[in-house]
């Protein structure tokens, strides 16, 4: 935790009511969501009790397993499901626009420009927690290996087409749910307590309501009471106000409502089955109760999931997040690619090199999240600066100077005037973006003497010293920023430009800052790149999972074979 948002989660505890951590949303909201609040059974997290789902905030539809334990009736609520969220999945697949790329030609090896297709627009998930986000990935995992009557009819239970398919999908939209910065499924409670500090804990804010309470909480009520109230307060017959959904049930509800609920249907079930007068009936009564039951459950939530998005659509959006969400259009129309193209469904386990491919294109996504969020929005980026990891300062002199190579290039000394303690080194790259949201380097030269005219007149007058006396000044007061005289005091640091000036002898008109512009370096890189490819699966060796190389050791030899005397 940074100290900006222990500081908020202070003031949230003092205020009563939770702190902006953000001025701009860091994610993007689809136009058209598809929400998910799934129910699961007690003590059985791969036995789903029954969803709301749909787009329409006034008209989710509900989905109920009356009876967990019966596989019937298990496999007839995901072909429901796969009813409901196929078709909401395949209308964004044929809206198209056509891209230029330059790929390499096989026979020569070559770059030839190609054009390819991206789809328009991707559809996007909202569930209410990451325990939510959990069980996607597990109705994935159960869903896509199922067996077909097309592609197996001997297979004793045969599933319909939509089902196996839909668990390609969730399996996709679970793992690039792990890709930092992506937004095709995305959970409310961490989306909220991204932009709002609570006065609570992070388990406390895995409660959509509690910490809704904390965000929005009622007229005259503080955070922490309208949060205690969403977690514990119960009605006349204790059951909870705000049940969790979380996406297991109450006890209190199971143990008093549902189980008796359920040996009424399974007792209504069983006389319908021998024909007994009347039994129909009662099934129906007894399915009705159920799904009453079941929607009690799931409607608050459902309703707090809106209540969330509508929260985060008064935020305006970063300027990054466009194309942070473009990512996401590449990763659903390479999907729909993949299914379009008969490939089969996921492996149970990646290889190594699949396996590296993914932990690294992660953690660079994190890196470019970080820096982006940092340059979207001036209160992540104070956050940045009370860790050292940027500054920000008026300029109060540039010194124009040039390289020693034979064809000399402009090398620019900035004096900056800050307040702010970044954790420099000798020649540390520094970085910043200029007026056309280019990113220019420099690297940090020294420190100036705040003693003269700099720090003494007002009107921003500098000695002869200037910007070359700040670079030789390093050598005395030390570059490891250690030394920054009294804390909260200005202090002047030089920074030498070295790129984002264009190609020319002159640096282009707007890319040296001049005397009395505020600017904001950082130490971090704007725009990181991850690290070296990664080899070919039939290059890799088989110590990691490849083919076996000719000088790999020679398997053992084989066991004896099984005789009678090997069994009692």
């Amino acid at each position: 935790m940074s100290l900006i948002t222990t500081l908020a989660r202070m003031e949230a505890v003092r205020e009563g009511r939770a702190q902006p951590l953000t001025t701009v949303r860091h994610r993007h909201l689809s136009e058209r969501p598809l929400a998910f609040v799934p129910l699961t059974t007690a003590g059985e997290a791969g036995a789903p009790l029954g969803a709301m789902v749909g787009t329409d905030r006034d008209a989710p539809r509900l989905l109920i397993v009356a009876q967990p334990r019966d596989r019937d009736l298990r496999f007839a609520f995901l072909a429901e499901l796969a009813e409901e969220i196929q078709p909401y999945l395949d209308s964004y697949a044929d809206g198209i626009e056509l891209e230029e790329r330059k790929e390499t030609d096989p026979e020569t090896g070559k770059k030839v420009p190609v054009q390819v297709e991206l789809c328009e627009d991707a559809p996007q998930l909202l569930v209410p927690s990451a325990a939510g986000v959990a069980f996607v990935r597990l109705l994935g995992r159960s869903m896509r290996f199922r067996r077909t009557a097309e592609q197996d009819p001997e297979t004793p239970f045969p599933a319909p087409a939509r089902v196996p398919l839909l668990g390609r999908w969730l399996t996709h939209y679970g793992e690039r749910s792990r890709v930092p910065g992506s937004c095709l499924l995305l959970s409310l409670t961490e989306l909220l307590s991204r932009h709002w500090a609570t006065g609570q804990s992070n388990l406390e804010d895995q409660h959509l309501g509690s910490l809704l309470a904390w965000v929005d909480p009622p007229e005259g009520v503080s955070g922490a009471e309208a949060a205690l109230r969403a977690e514990s307060e119960r009605d006349a017959h204790g059951q909870l106000r705000c049940p969790p959904a979380g996406p297991a049930t109450d006890p209190a509800f199971d143990n008093k409502l549902l189980a008796p609920a359920m040996s009424r249907y399974d007792a209504a079930r069983a006389e319908a089955s021998q024909g007994v007068a009347g039994g129909e009936a009662r099934l129906r009564l007894a399915e009705e109760e159920l799904r009453r039951l079941l929607a009690s459950q799931l409607r608050p939530t459902w309703d707090a999931l809106w209540r969330g998005v509508d929260l985060l659509r008064s935020l305006p959006e970063g300027a990054r997040v466009t194309d942070r969400w473009r990512r996401d259009r590449w990763s659903y129309t390479g999907h729909r690619d993949r299914v379009r193209a008969g490939e089969p469904p996921q492996p149970k386990r990646d290889d190594a090199v699949t396996a590296a491919q993914k932990l690294a294109a992660r953690e660079t996504a994190q890196a470019q999240l970080d820096a982006h969020e940092a340059l979207d929005d001036p209160l992540v980026m104070a956050g940045r600066r009370l860790a050292g990891e940027a500054f920000a300062g008026e300029v109060i002199d540039v010194e124009m100077a040039w390289s020693d190579a034979k064809v000399p290039r402009p090398r620019p000394l900035v004096t900056v005037r800050t307040e702010d303690r970044p954790h420099l080194a000798e020649r540390v790259k520094l970085h910043r973006v200029v007026a056309d949201g280019k990113a220019q380097s420099g690297e940090f030269a020294g420190f100036a003497d705040m003693d003269g005219p700099e720090g003494a007149d007002e009107s921003g007058e500098s000695d002869e010293s200037g910007g070359a006396g700040g670079a030789d000044a390093s050598d005395d007061t030390g570059a490891s920023g250690a030394e920054y005289g009294p804390g909260g005091a200005a202090r002047a640091l030089v920074v030498r430009l070295t790129g984002g000036m264009g190609r020319g002898k002159q640096p282009e008109p707007g890319t040296v800052p001049e005397k009395g512009d505020r600017v904001c370096w950082t130490l971090f890189e704007h725009a990181p790149r991850g690290g070296p490819e990664l080899p070919d699966p039939e290059s890799t060796p088989w110590t990691h999972g490849g083919p076996p190389d000719a000088a790999a050791p020679a398997q053992g030899p084989e066991p004896d074979p099984m005789t009678e005397e090997d069994y009692l």
